[in-house]
């Protein structure tokens, strides 16, 4: 079956010609090709393009006046070209090193990021949309409504923001920040591909979570990227599941995992699937056997994630001996699993949390 590739399927943005965004479009997100090509339009040599994408990606340029190598009276005459960097809104840090930022956008919205480092990586968790839609029951940042998508550039500077901050490079991103990125599949695409041909990060230290939007996994299989796919399931039934993603009811629980298994056949590569454990709710026994009949047969992995409460609904975390008894029963029936335990605990872990304190 023929499948059309999410950048010409996706409503939320047109593709335009490259010279065309050069134009209108913020510097950031955009090729050498694309960058060189605007330098040309704006009088200078072409030598130039590589410089300023050199200054751009790999140098931390915030504006064209950073740019030191170019002429001063050019960097004077370009001072309100937009380069497309973010500002620091707010800064937190946890006791094991986590780093959480509000980043202020061109129109005044406010995103976060997160920087968690490791003794042998550091991993940004980007946002893809200001709130998000979908509304789930258990999230903070569904709770805070939707209000637009991330354009690349912003999506690109998240990751520029923390690596800068930190001063190390960064080796993984995790697309499990604000928003739905199926939902922004055009500018979460094109972001991917940027930071995989010009910030360097391989494909395969990329992971794309989704709650699921019908037709979108199998359109993102399409374009043939490296990524990891995350699904969000976070119920072993429909019901369930309907209760905590109030989306569920145009997406029922088989049919996303009938596209799951679709994109598994059409990648070669495996799905992991989310489950965040809600003490009481679905962190029972008959849960995790449930689940282990979803998923047999089915190359794929589970991570589970014990739940960070807040203040807007009234789930709780559940016990270690739930916790254990869950990854028992999942490795019994030879389910791949993992406990994903959430860093800074203490600094308003859960996403949205910290946004929805400081607005």
């Amino acid at each position: 079956m023929a499948v059309t590739p999410l950048s010409t399927t996706d409503d939320s943005s047109r593709s335009i010609p490259a010279t065309l965004a050069a134009a209108n479009s913020p510097l950031l997100g955009q090729s050498l090709e694309e960058l060189t090509a605007w330098v040309q339009a704006q009088g200078q040599p072409s030598y130039r393009g590589k410089q300023l994408y050199q200054w751009l990606y790999h140098q931390g340029a915030r504006s064209l006046q950073d740019i030191t190598v170019f002429p001063k009276a050019w960097r004077q005459a370009m001072e309100s070209v937009d380069v497309g960097r973010s500002t620091l809104h707010h800064r937190v840090v946890a006791s094991d090193g986590t780093v959480k930022y509000l980043l202020k956008l061109r129109d005044d919205q406010v995103i976060e990021t997160v920087g968690i480092p490791s003794a042998k990586r550091l991993t940004v968790c980007v946002s893809s949309q200001v709130g998000c839609p979908m509304a789930c029951d258990f999230c903070a940042t569904g709770k805070g409504g939707f209000i637009r998508n991330l354009d690349v550039h912003e999506i690109v500077d998240q990751v520029l923001t923390v690596q800068e901050d930190f001063g190390q490079r960064v080796s993984n991103i995790v697309f499990m920040g604000m928003g739905e990125p199926l939902l922004n599949s055009t500018n979460v695409v094109a972001a991917i591909r940027c930071l995989n041909r010009d910030v360097g990060i391989g494909q395969r230290a990329i992971t794309l979570s989704t709650v699921g939007v019908p037709g979108r996994i199998r359109a993102l299989a399409a374009e043939q990227l490296q990524v990891t796919l995350a699904v969000s399931l976070h119920a072993s039934n429909q019901p369930q599941r309907l209760q905590l993603i109030p989306s569920a009811g145009a997406y029922p629980l088989e049919v996303l995992l009938d596209e799951c298994r679709e994109y598994v056949q059409l990648t070669g590569r495996r799905v992991t699937f989310e489950y965040i454990l809600l003490a009481g709710l679905n962190d029972q026994p008959t849960n995790a056997t449930e689940l282990t009949q979803h998923l047999r047969g089915f190359q794929s992995h589970v991570n589970l994630i014990p739940y960070n409460p807040i203040d807007e609904a009234d789930y709780q975390r559940p016990s270690e001996a739930s916790i254990r008894s869950f990854v028992a029963e999942l490795e019994h029936r030879r389910i791949a699993v993992t406990v994903r335990y959430s860093r800074g605990l203490e600094e308003n872990a859960a996403c949205g949390q910290l946004r929805a304190s400081r607005q």
